[in-house]
């Protein structure tokens, strides 16, 4: 494919102008697929960070929970039902809710993911919210999440400057006394973790018996497919019965499917994607008919088809990859910066999409390549006498 003259590079070089707006072109849908496939990603990530944080072997949820910013609750009791099952060695509860949090500062009101915990027990695998379980013991003591949206306050430094930060949740005095790192999500731009007494005095409407996640704890060694199992046969059906994995799974797939926005970062993708066979397509084409000449002196010359094919998909190869360089460096170190800053969204370069938008590009650059090559057809060498 690289020959000793690199007629598919000369040719391409030879219009500098031509050559910079295809580079330009392909970089422009490679930055749109780096951005959509990572706005995407940050999606499903930003919203199981909270589960994939949970310090547990399976969780219990209500059959009509579809997401953590639509949980349904279930009766407490059937949390410590599972303590009959020989290979469960403790649950614990979960409350979550969204209230309005008062900036201490601006005094305004923004909502915020409110987390209730039994502080008797590890319900998280942060080490700075377990570190602080002693704190959120005490009435109207919360630990806040300090990757949270800036609307919230700048509680990172006031808590640097004093032991505690005063404000209100839902019309009720809380006071901040720890800090912890999670990050804002599409479902939540803030988080809050309280203990489960704290959490009924901030949502009067709520009761300790109806609880929103159960959390599971198996004793060592035990066989959490098994215990699953176990576990559903003594239950009645008005609870669903997840692995800790199963759990993080099932709130993808509602934003992947149930949801607009998984579908429209995966439409602008394929956007993306058609643009980029659109702009190759033109500049291929065109640099095909601009040598129809030459190429009909070749075949003159003896010249096989398939020397044609190999030149056309060469030329491909090579915007390909000069396209996907710069878009590369843009997406990552500019636009993923720019980004991320301005959303507290977990959107960084990963292998997996690096690697996915270069064979996307390769893909995209030879099928346009492939639609070209029609317009070789027309190289007759009776043309040229």
């Amino acid at each position: 494919m690289f020959r000793k003259i690199p007629l598919a590079w000369l040719q391409l070089s030879r219009e500098k102008s031509r050559l910079l707006v295809a580079i330009a072109g392909i970089a422009f849908a490679d930055i749109l697929m780096f951005m959509q496939l990572g706005f995407r990603d940050a999606l499903f990530d930003s919203s199981t960070r909270l589960q994939q944080n949970l310090s547990s072997d399976i969780i219990l949820i209500s059959p009509q929970s579809k997401a953590l910013i639509s949980m349904q609750s279930f009766s407490r009791r059937r949390l410590y039902q599972t303590l009959a099952v020989p290979e469960v060695q403790s649950v614990s509860p979960l409350y979550l809710s969204l209230g309005n949090w008062k900036n201490p500062l601006t005094k305004s009101d923004d909502s915020i993911l409110v987390l209730g915990i039994d502080p008797t027990k590890s319900a998280f695998k942060m080490s700075e919210v377990n570190a602080n379980l002693d704190e959120i013991k005490r009435l109207d003591i919360g630990l806040f999440d300090r990757d949270s949206r800036p609307e919230f306050g700048p509680i990172p430094q006031l808590l640097q400057e004093s032991a505690g930060v005063k404000t209100e949740v839902g019309g009720q005095r809380i006071e901040v006394r720890g800090l912890f790192s999670l990050g804002a999500s599409f479902a939540a731009d803030g988080t809050l973790i309280t203990s489960e007494l704290t959490f009924l005095r901030l949502f009067k409407q709520r009761t300790i018996s109806e609880v929103d996640v159960g959390l599971i704890h198996l004793k060592p060694g035990a066989n959490v497919e098994e215990a699953i199992a176990q576990i559903q046969s003594r239950l009645p059906p008005d609870v669903i019965v997840l692995s800790h994995e199963g759990f993080i799974e099932r709130e993808k797939d509602y934003w992947r499917t149930r949801t607009p926005i998984g579908f429209v970062f995966t439409l602008g993708t394929i956007m993306g994607f058609m643009v980029g066979i659109a702009i190759v397509y033109q500049i291929l084409y065109t640099d095909v008919a601009s040598h129809l000449a030459e190429y009909a002196t070749l075949k003159a010359m003896g010249y096989a088809d398939l020397y044609f094919v190999g030149l056309v998909l060469q030329a491909a190869v090579i915007l390909a990859i000069l396209g996907y360089i710069p878009a590369f460096a843009i997406a990552n170190f500019v636009l993923y910066t720019l980004t991320r800053n301005a959303t507290s969204l977990p959107l960084v370069m990963t292998p997996e999409r690096a690697v996915l938008v270069l064979v996307l590009t390769l893909i995209m650059c030879a099928i346009s390549g492939a639609v070209a090559l029609r317009k070789l057809n027309e190289a007759d060498p009776a043309d040229i006498f």
